[in-house]
């Protein structure tokens, strides 16, 4: 097939730590099948190669943090047919959020030498804050089936089939016995979307909500759980407070028992 009408795909990077991008280049043996029926057009981490867009799909990976990203994201919004976001910091501002919540100037001036020459914003925001956004890949970093999925889903014009229960689920179908009843271990697996296979309960520690909150989360009703098991405030505003801080439902809570 010529390249110019196989559909282009761009992958754009902005403030992150890359994990996601390398979750793409991991699938290397389903890239090879596809190699000829896409074409890939922008992906820095992968090669030096630049095809000028318009691009049929684009992967987002990172969060808004400079006055540039907020320019620079929507120059890619226009470019793109369907934009779709990957991993926690483009859907909710990543761990680089927990800035949102403390007064960034006071962070520049004690980490920067010269905190005069650093142009930044006052919050971590996702990439849904700016412009539109067709769909959005949770996880800290995502699944690569989940990513393969979504990829085929919108170059064929199909809806992605990605589950939005929660993490408990995928515990069940492992017949992992729930950490929290058998062992007292505090988890956010009950408010947290599936995706990653439920491994943190499967070596029995608590789910850490690498994928954000669920459809319809009920933080409150786990809360006062953790309460019962001894969580004071400042435990419940750190547990909320992890790789999704500024997703909506997970900011909210943490806000409810910040002292």
């Amino acid at each position: 097939m010529d390249n110019n009408q196989k559909p282009k795909l761009a992958v754009w990077k902005f403030a992150s730590c890359d994990g996601c991008q390398l979750t793409l280049l991991n699938c290397e043996d389903e890239l090879l099948a596809i190699a000829d029926k896409i074409q890939i057009a922008y992906f820095p981490e992968a090669t030096r190669a630049v095809v000028e867009g318009p691009y049929d799909l684009s992967l987002v990976e990172g969060s808004i943090t400079t006055p540039e990203d907020k320019e620079r994201i929507q120059k890619i919004r226009e470019e793109s047919n369907f934009l779709i976001t990957i991993g926690a910091c483009a859907t909710s501002g990543g761990i680089q959020a927990l800035r949102n919540f403390k007064d960034v100037k006071e962070f520049t001036s004690i980490v920067y030498a010269s905190p005069e020459y650093i142009s930044t914003l006052d919050t971590s925001t996702p990439i849904a804050d700016h412009v539109e956004v067709d769909f959005e890949l949770r996880g800290c970093p995502i699944s690569k089936a989940q990513l393969l999925e979504v990829v085929n889903a919108f170059l064929f014009n199909r809806r992605p089939n990605i589950p939005s229960y929660s993490v408990c689920i995928e515990c069940k179908r492992r017949g992992t016995p729930c950490v929290m009843v058998s062992q007292g271990e505090p988890c956010l697996g009950p408010v947290t979307q599936a995706g990653c296979g439920a491994i943190c309960p499967f070596y029995n520690r608590g789910c850490y909500s690498c994928f954000g909150p669920k459809e319809t989360p009920n933080e409150r009703s786990l809360s006062r759980q953790f309460v019962k098991m001894g969580y004071t405030n400042e435990d419940l505003v750190r547990a909320y407070r992890m790789f999704n801080a500024q997703s909506d439902s997970f900011r909210k809570e943490s806000e409810y028992y910040e002292e």
